[in-house]
């Protein structure tokens, strides 16, 4: 990439290796340049936008998860960020309602799962989350919301007494 910033896959994997670095803002660098070059990619759009939501820009993020919505309406992945950003600003409803209509669309989606989990957890219904949580776990076990949903189901039944 430092020799040529035209090749779109680098760029791509670059972004995503900064992303999973936590090195955010060189993320978002590196992902706008992949997705000037390629603005339909929706998966530069949807990690650009998450990198957004880790450095607290909500309203930018949602903006790409959107766009990507738009040119792919069933896109689970976009439909689960972007539920997680308006979740994360407060838009509960909104959220709840979106991870809903994904689980209507496609019902294995563990990312639908595992953010409602979370939202069960955050308003103290940890029975549901717990039950969403074993969701994630049975549809993608390997998964980094398989991993995150075990630990957390481990420690609310060690909280609810189970």
């Amino acid at each position: 990439v430092a020799k040529d910033s035209t090749r779109f896959d680098d760029l791509s994997r670059l972004g995503i290796l900064y992303l999973d670095r936590d090195q955010i803002e060189r993320a978002i660098a590196v992902l706008s340049k992949a997705h000037d070059l390629k603005p339909l990619d929706r998966k530069v759009a949807v990690n650009l936008g998450a990198a957004l939501d880790a450095n607290n820009r909500p309203a930018q993020a949602q903006r790409y998860y959107e766009e990507v919505l738009a040119a792919f309406p069933g896109d689970s992945v976009a439909s689960c960020r972007l539920a997680s950003s308006l979740y994360s600003q407060g838009k509960y409803g909104e959220a709840v309602r979106l991870l809903d209509d994904v689980i209507e669309r496609s019902p294995r989606a563990h990312c639908a799962y595992f953010t409602l989990g979370v939202a069960f957890a955050d308003a103290g219904i940890y029975k549901d989350a717990i039950r969403m949580w074993r969701r994630v776990v049975e549809l993608a076990p390997t998964s980094a919301e398989g991993v995150s949903a075990r630990e957390s189901i481990e420690v609310l039944e060690k909280f609810v007494g189970r």
